[in-house]
């Protein structure tokens, strides 16, 4: 099937081919003729499926332009709202649809100006949408199209009382869609409230990461994740990798570690500004950076391409983060690996990961080097703005083994504890 098969219009078939896209995705292909026809509906697919194309484009040719808002897009994060957005400007820059993002971090009056200049579309987190409502700047009451997007991460998020507030702005008469990589109880009960008869869209099995990805576990004390991960860094043979850390001091303190043994690398977490985040990102697609080192608020919705490690430094501690997590590698049909740092007192992580996403995941022995490694002590205090504006700065090489790892003097080996 091709894009012109769905019912599209012909300029955004236009936008379409511009993008470089052959053929729909399996999520886009179920989902477009169904949205064309007003239907409400949920869409449970992992990210990297092309959702956003799922919606964005049937949205763009139902609403058109008009004198008021007449599509909202609902978002968990800053980074997804940008992405989403751009999607739409790409697809769109043969119609007339206009399209303002709206979210925190950033100054209000220009996101105010969009507003009153007029738009079709609003892709916002809910905070800051609450906030221009408050300011008369936009309101819903002629909304026609509503998506929830990344709606379990909204919710773990705390999201729930803003997107209430925002349900009750909306007029009663409108087509709904939701669009989740999960469907826990919580979604199933607020696709109930805001659906109207949903058709229901499954991409693989529920809460199941996607097939190209290469599952795998260490089992490791805390105190030797360190050494275990330069160690790994050192020996795989790898491409853009991405690396969960529990906490914002974590991540801070294992991208400094990395980046004094000479690791290009950057952090990104809710600590950095809006523009500092952005420029993580947009450093890590562009390849000035070859590792990112990030809490979850990175793990949802975000589409990096070519990521070919992620690594969970951290085991996280809700089963949907580590399928949101891992989801950030083989994307779009592609290879990848995700591997798992599990210490003693995570295990009941573990278990309850596996028993979410119904399998197993196998366990790697420790290569019988790796607290041979030296790991440099990184400072105290947190960094601050100074050399490490926007995350740790590039440093030296990426390639071999990291500046400043090294194996012991001979004589004096030293072993792993756990196995």
């Amino acid at each position: 099937m091709s894009f012109s098969d769905l019912g599209l219009d012909p300029e955004l078939l236009k936008g379409v081919e511009k993008m470089g896209w052959d053929t729909p995705t399996e999520i886009q292909t179920q989902a477009i003729p169904h949205v064309l026809e007003r239907k409400d509906l949920i869409g449970c697919a992992q990210t990297g499926t092309g959702k956003t194309a799922a919606f964005a484009l049937p949205m763009m040719q139902l609403l058109g332009r008009g004198p008021r808002v007449r599509g909202l897009i609902l978002v968990p994060t800053r980074e997804l709202c940008v992405q989403v957005y751009e999607n739409f400007a790409a697809l769109s820059q043969y119609s007339e649809i206009r399209v303002v993002q709206i979210y925190g971090g950033v100054p209000i009056p220009p996101q105010e100006q969009a507003l009153r200049d007029g738009v079709d579309v609003i892709v916002a987190t809910p905070g800051r949408l609450l906030d221009h409502i408050q300011r008369r700047n936009t309101d819903l009451r002629e909304v026609e199209m509503l998506v929830l997007d990344e709606a379990d991460r909204m919710l773990d998020m705390g999201f729930a009382p803003e997107i209430n507030r925002i349900l009750k702005m909306l007029p009663q008469r409108r087509q709904s869609m939701l669009f989740s990589a999960t469907i826990p109880p919580e979604i199933k009960r607020l696709a109930d409230r805001v659906l109207w008869e949903p058709i229901e869209i499954t991409i693989g099995r529920k809460s199941t990461p996607a097939e190209g990805i290469t599952e795998t576990i260490y089992r490791v004390l805390q105190s030797e994740k360190d050494q275990l991960l330069v160690c790994l860094l050192d020996k795989l043979e790898r491409g853009p990798t991405l690396i969960f850390c529990r906490t914002r001091r974590g991540s801070d303190r294992v991208a400094i570690i990395l980046e004094r043994l000479g690791f290009k690398v950057v952090a990104m977490h809710a600590d950095r500004t809006q523009a500092q985040r952005q420029a993580a990102l947009e450093g890590f697609r562009a390849g000035r950076f070859e590792v990112l080192v990030a809490t979850d608020i990175a793990a949802r919705g975000l589409d990096i391409s070519g990521i070919t490690h992620v690594i969970n430094f951290d085991t996280p501690e809700y089963p949907d983060d580590y399928v949101h997590r891992i989801g950030r590698t083989a994307r779009a049909e592609a290879k990848g690996d995700a591997i798992t740092f599990v210490d003693p007192w995570e295990e009941s992580f573990l278990a309850a990961i596996q028993k979410f996403t119904d399998r197993e995941i196998p366990w790697q022995s420790l290569p019988e080097d790796y607290m041979s490694y030296d790991i440099p002590k990184p400072p105290r205090k947190r960094p601050g703005s100074g050399d490490h504006r926007g995350g740790p700065r590039g440093g030296g090489h990426g390639g071999g083994r990291p500046q400043g790892s090294r194996r012991p003097p001979s004589g004096q080996p030293r072993s792993g504890s756990s196995r």
